[in-house]
């Protein structure tokens, strides 16, 4: 019996290091064809470096080197070329800061650049159908919806009055610090009163991060955060691909947070619908979702579940960041610029009849009326100025769909990857 034993134990441990040594095989024969068919098409590339294509100055590589630092990167290409090329396996990156050329990627040609292929595959694991990864009917449903539903006086009313009340907790929490003299980390709390506010008007349910009270939300919060930086850095990490099939590494992280966002937000979904069964009146339908719910009744066979998820999910993507980024960067350069410090503070005391006397934050928030911030030319200015030198997208793109020269003279390739380089612009 022993002998036997011992021999099927021999005929497993084969087995094993077999199929060891097959995977081990096949991941190596990966990594060479992908290696390989970049060398070829980079070696291509040199070969034909036609005069009528935007220069050549790097590959992918040279991305990766640079990824924590990329938009001082793009601001080296702009002031080296206004619009240069960098080399994908597959295909080219192209990058411009050419105001005519921008122009004509988003207006004048604008039919002939969609998400495309290589931009949907890289972030639909997070987006899904959403806005910002599909093209065609779906984009053109999503945006007749989301501009309809936008432009409502109800949903403009209702997040006035959330961006009012969340900013009024965060300033309690700041003059609290101040007046007990301790430092805060006010880049943190801005994103999270941004993302408060944001999944509010979003959901309709309060996130409370700034608070930290709530686990299940933190979770959420940081799974979101950490999904949306994996998801960026597969454009410069050529082997995500087969990292995801074998789970392994930032992909399997992808995934588990992946996961947190998505049972988060199905089961808020779930419970939205059932209140909107039992609740009747505005009070219920003032957020996105229960708007777009509304709508999904009209149609539910395409507007599941998963389809909502990935039409609010996309809006919270979209404003979130962008909104605490520049609020960060405004702050920052209050703190650098103390005259315009001073004046942004007048104008505001001004307008919303502030005297040393008064110290309730609520009364402070009550007299924030619309009337008064469209007042507020100065702040307006500051912000807007803000944007300019630290734009809320440093960079965004499509890609080719067929042929086409830009207004330089430049030729573009179907396939071709068209970025604009907002950041860049501001600086060169």
């Amino acid at each position: 019996m022993a002998p036997q034993l011992s021999s099927l134990a021999a005929s497993a441990g084969i087995c094993v290091v077999s199929a060891l040594a097959l995977a081990l095989m096949v991941i190596t024969l990966y990594i060479i064809g992908v290696v390989v068919s970049f060398a070829v098409f980079r070696i291509r590339k040199f070969t034909q470096r036609a005069h009528d294509r935007p220069p050549l100055i790097g590959t992918v590589f040279r991305q990766l080197n640079n990824f924590d630092k990329i938009f001082d990167e793009h601001v080296k290409y702009a002031l080296l070329h206004p619009t240069i090329r960098h080399v994908y396996p597959g295909h080219s990156e192209i990058l411009t800061a050419d105001p005519a050329v921008i122009e004509h990627i988003l207006k004048t040609n604008f039919g002939s650049y969609f998400i495309g292929a290589f931009n949907t595959e890289t972030v639909k694991d997070l987006f899904g159908n959403g806005i910002f990864v599909t093209d065609g009917e779906k984009w053109q449903h999503q945006r007749k919806l989301a501009s309809h539903e936008f432009s409502t006086k109800v949903l403009r009313d209702y997040s006035s009055d959330v961006f009012r009340m969340n900013p009024m907790k965060l300033a309690e929490k700041t003059s609290a610090a101040a007046a007990n003299r301790i430092t805060i980390n006010l880049q943190d709390l801005l994103m999270r009163t941004t993302m408060d506010s944001i999944f509010e008007v979003g959901f309709g349910f309060d996130l409370n991060t700034l608070s930290g009270s709530d686990e299940s939300s933190i979770e959420f919060s940081k799974a979101f955060d950490e999904a949306n930086s994996l998801v960026y850095h597969r454009y410069v990490d050529m082997f995500w691909e087969l990292k995801r099939y074998l789970n392994i590494g930032s992909e399997a992280k992808l995934k588990r947070s992946i996961k947190i966002i998505d049972n988060f937000v199905i089961q808020l979904i779930h419970q939205k619908r059932e209140i909107m069964k039992n609740i009747s009146g505005h009070k219920a339908r003032d957020d996105i979702l229960s708007r777009f719910i509304l709508e999904s009744e009209k149609d539910p066979g395409t507007m599941n579940d998963r389809y909502l998820r990935d039409i609010v999910l996309s809006f919270l993507i979209a404003s979130k960041d962008t909104t605490w980024n520049t609020l960060t960067w405004f702050f920052y350069m209050l703190c650098k610029n103390p005259v315009v410090q001073d004046k942004v503070a007048f104008e505001i005391r001004e307008y919303v009849e502030w005297t040393q006397e008064d110290t309730s934050m609520e009364i402070f928030t009550a007299r924030l009326k619309q009337g008064a911030i469209d007042k507020m030319h100065y702040l307006h200015a500051a912000i807007t100025e803000t944007l300019r030198l630290y734009p809320g997208v440093p960079v965004d793109g499509k890609m080719a769909d067929e042929y086409d020269v830009l207004p330089n003279g430049q030729r573009v390739i179907k396939g071709d990857g068209m970025n604009y380089m907002i950041y860049a612009m501001a600086k060169t």
